[in-house]
């Protein structure tokens, strides 16, 4: 992952594309490649191609694509989303959905929809400072990979680590103060690939429910964010998708924390939720319960202290 980063930064100066107030765009491309790059590897050593596997690599790297065009020239966001439409349909295709059993397939197909979509904006969203998005690629990866390894799915584990790798290979270099952006390419990859890892895992028997929502609990951090930020702007009554400064992480730094305090704030949030998801993934329907409850009135309490900062927007 570094040697791609180190490459195309090289190749960035050269030739004077893909740079952002100085700063070269493209660790998104670096971490596509990589993680790509990697999964082909490990997966033709160890023969695991499966049709799901196939559909995750092809369609990630559409997704990339995509946004390398949006970072040439940004696009409209109405051609985002149908870009966004058309990658999700094709990942469907190649089977990778919800599979809830009592909902039936049409629902299934929706809900992936909902999900794909939310959570590749979400994490775009997310990716206001330095490090972020980043940081909370490589722990949602990994609470995945954690997953993935009690269930004994070599799959879902070598796709979940070739991403930790490769979001980690960006990270030492996105850790304020930045040295390279990973652009839109970069915040809708990761946000698109961990959204199809987590539809590749299974998360329960049916006897445990409640475990269906492991993923939402993972993934908590960004989902949070967005909701936040659209119930926010709807109170105030401005577009849910505008740009402004009232991001969680931007509310922090109007507390007057310090941008690595800020980001370490937020870091430790998304770990706070992913551990959760891995414990609601292992325990019975009473105790998974108790630890959404939990979760609920603590970010209820964050909600609460973040709203008192003054921020535009």
């Amino acid at each position: 992952g570094i040697i791609f980063v180190l490459l195309l930064r090289k190749l960035s100066a050269r030739y004077n594309v893909l740079i952002y107030q100085r700063v070269p765009l493209i660790g998104g491309i670096a971490m596509g490649l990589s993680f790509i790059f990697a999964c082909l590897v490990t997966l033709l050593f160890y023969g695991n191609f499966s049709q799901e596997v196939k559909g995750i690599l092809i369609v990630s790297f559409i997704m990339l694509v995509f946004g390398v065009i949006d970072d040439w020239k940004e696009l409209s966001i109405l051609a985002k989303f149908l870009a966004q439409i058309i990658a999700t349909s094709l990942l469907i295709l190649f089977g990778v959905k919800t599979q809830i059993v009592y909902i039936g397939n049409p629902a299934n197909i929706i809900i992936t929809f909902i999900w794909v979509l939310g959570i590749s904006n979400a994490f775009n969203h997310l990716d206001v400072i330095d490090g972020l998005a980043a940081g909370c690629a490589i722990i949602v990866s990994l609470a995945f990979f954690s997953i993935a390894i009690l269930n004994n799915d070599l799959r879902a584990a070598i796709l979940s680590l070739a991403l930790a790798v490769a979001a980690f290979s960006f990270f030492i270099y996105n850790f304020p103060p930045a040295r390279i952006y990973m652009g839109n390419s970069g915040s809708h990859f990761l946000g698109f690939t961990l959204a199809a890892i987590a539809l590749l895992i299974s998360y329960a028997p049916l006897e445990r429910k409640i475990a269906l929502l492991s993923p939402v609990l993972i993934l908590g951090l960004p989902i949070f964010d967005t909701t936040f930020l659209i119930l926010v702007r709807i109170i105030k009554k401005s577009l849910p998708f505008k740009k402004s400064d009232d991001h969680l992480v931007l509310r922090f730094l109007a507390l007057g924390y310090s941008k690595k305090k800020a980001l370490l704030t937020m870091l430790a949030l998304c770990l706070f939720f992913c551990l959760s998801g891995i414990l609601v993934s292992q325990v019975s329907n009473l105790w998974a319960i108790a630890t959404i409850v939990f979760i609920f009135f603590i970010s209820l309490a964050i909600t609460i202290k973040i709203s008192k900062a003054a921020v535009n927007g």
